[in-house]
């Protein structure tokens, strides 16, 4: 038995915090209770700490077990609440990391940027995460995710600086929490008639998009910016949600080839890539072929290209 534990009182307890000096969930009835809630840089000396915890629970809050006045409570019989380990704990890291390299003394050139400087990388990191799912490497996917994440937590560090309507993570997480509960009735309000499946759900989606935004039109909130192939398919789902009939679709190849593809619930813009993809393998392919054969691939005919083109 640890000395004196027979005297310490039920709530007597020493809590580690967890990030950003936040204190458990499990920890807040004891906090509550307790008669007294010392920080380890405010406790009393360990022996005044003896005298004190006679007459009374008290919460130590600290980050360290080896603190003089976290092992006086535990050697007494404190209760130890630690952080419950969970995902999104090393979100609070990352959050900490960029506030570090954006603050004095932090990184000069992270210190620099602006959101449009960003742009670029954003781009950048975009499609290399999205080559990364279509390779099925696992191990780039993981790191691309976290250069997206990056790209998040940045501009929403620089926003949280802008000297006019700023924000920051918290408020970017707390609107994304806000949007998904409210498009997801059927989850977290008890149920929705109108979704029966992930079809009629995507539907909804649309609808409770366009009702939130106040759009005045089905295509509003496309962004035109995006690829043009993308773009089309885009603009004919949207469309089609609204019940455009397909014969007003224009009538150009090229989007009539996008508006097809996507009408038969295929991705135009995907299937493109994946053949543009397959299409540069096949030269690599060829080229590699035709150097095995002392051919040089900057010199080739036509009827050499077709000699080592992959069958």
């Amino acid at each position: 038995m640890t000395r004196a534990a027979e005297a310490t009182p039920t709530g007597t307890a020493v809590v580690l915090l967890g990030p950003g000096d936040s204190v458990p969930v499990a920890a807040l009835p004891l906090v509550r209770a307790a008669a007294a809630v010392y920080s380890a840089a405010d406790a009393p000396s360990p022996k005044r700490l003896a005298d004190e915890v006679l007459s009374g629970p008290i919460v130590l809050l600290t980050e360290d077990l080896d603190e003089p006045a976290a092992v006086e409570l535990v050697a007494r019989g404190a209760e130890v609440v630690r952080p419950k380990s969970g995902h999104g704990s090393g979100l609070l890291d990352a959050v900490a990391v960029m506030d570090r390299l954006r603050s004095p003394g932090g990184c000069p050139w992270d210190v620099e940027q602006t959101h449009d400087s960003l742009k670029q990388y954003l781009v950048e990191e975009c499609f290399e995460l999205l080559e990364a799912i279509e390779d099925g490497d696992r191990a780039a996917l993981r790191e691309e995710l976290g250069d997206v994440l990056l790209q998040v937590l940045f501009h929403a560090r620089v926003a949280q600086e802008a000297p006019d309507a700023p924000f920051s993570i918290d408020d970017v997480a707390a609107e994304l929490v806000a949007k998904l509960v409210g498009r997801h009735p059927h989850v977290f309000a008890g149920g929705d008639p109108a979704v029966r499946d992930a079809r009629t759900q995507e539907h909804r989606w649309e609808q409770l998009k366009q009702q939130e935004k106040k759009r005045a039109s089905s295509v509003d909130g496309v962004a035109m910016g995006q690829p043009a192939l993308a773009l089309a398919a885009k603009l004919v789902q949207r469309t089609r949600r609204a019940g455009l009939p397909a014969d007003l679709l224009p009538g150009s190849p090229l989007f009539g080839a996008a508006a097809r593809s996507k009408l038969a619930g295929d991705d135009p813009e995907g299937a493109l890539r994946a053949e543009a993809r397959k299409f540069a393998a096949d030269v690599r392919a060829a080229e590699d072929a035709a150097r095995s054969a002392g051919v040089d691939p900057a010199t080739m005919t036509e009827p050499e290209w077709r000699r080592f083109w992959p069958s």
